[in-house]
C-alpha cells in the first residue's frame, strides 16, 4: 500500500467525519490498511476512540463496492453501528468454507434476537447495529459512496485476533513511501 493513498484515505475520511458531524479527538490513533489487497480492491479507514482492557470504540470510514475481507474474532465481541449512509452485512455461523449456506444461527439486530441464515446479507441503515458474537464470520460493505460505521467491542488486538477466510490477507501490510505521512499509523514509530 502507497503512502499517497493512505494519505489520500485519511483526508477523504476526515472531511466525510467532520461534515457529518463527528469531531475528531485530540490525538486519534488512525489505522487505515488495504489489508494486502491493493487501493483498488479495497481500503478501510479506522479511528481508535477508546482502547481499554475491558472495552474498545472505533469510527470507520469505508466507501462503496470495497468490502471489507471475510474474517472473524476468537475473543472479540462487536456491535457494529450505522452511523451515517447505509452498509450491508454478510455473516456466517462458522468458516464458509466449511459451514453450510443457509445454516440458522441467532444474531443480534437492534438488541433484538432474530433468526439468521449464513450468507444472508442484512442491510442497516443510520442508527441501526449487528451484534457479531466471536467465531462469527462477516464481511460488510457500503452501499451508499461512503459510510460512516462505528464498533463497540470487547478488548480488541488486531494482531493475534483477526482470522481471514482467504489466508493470504495480512492486516498490516508494507507501506511503501511515495510521499512524506500525513499522519502517523498505529504501529508507526
Amino acid at each position: 500500500m502507497k503512502r499517497s493513498e493512505i494519505n489520500k484515505t485519511y483526508q477523504d475520511a476526515l472531511r466525510c467525519f467532520q461534515s457529518h458531524g463527528w469531531a475528531i479527538p485530540p490525538n486519534p490513533k488512525w489505522d487505515i490498511t488495504d489489508c494486502g489487497l491493493g487501493f483498488d480492491s479495497f481500503i478501510i479507514a479506522l479511528i481508535n476512540l477508546a482502547e481499554e482492557p475491558e472495552y474498545c470504540e472505533k469510527l470507520i470510514y469505508c466507501v462503496e463496492n470495497k468490502p471489507v475481507p471475510m474474517h472473524c474474532h476468537h475473543l472479540k465481541k462487536e456491535d457494529i453501528i450505522c452511523r451515517w449512509g447505509s452498509f450491508q452485512v454478510e455473516l456466517w455461523a462458522g468458516d464458509p468454507r466449511t459451514t453450510e449456506k443457509g445454516t440458522s444461527f441467532l444474531v443480534k439486530k437492534n438488541g433484538e434476537k432474530i433468526s439468521y441464515r449464513s450468507g444472508e446479507v442484512i442491510q442497516l441503515d443510520a442508527g441501526e447495529r449487528i451484534t457479531i458474537d466471536p467465531f462469527v464470520d462477516h464481511s460488510f460493505w457500503s452501499i451508499t459512496p461512503e459510510v460512516i460505521i462505528g464498533e463497540v467491542s470487547t478488548a480488541n488486538n488486531d494482531l493475534t485476533d483477526n482470522f481471514f477466510v482467504d489466508g493470504k490477507i495480512g492486516r498490516f501490510p508494507e507501506v511503501i513511501e511515495d510521499e512524506p505521512k500525513s499522519i502517523q499509523l498505529v504501529g508507526e514509530t
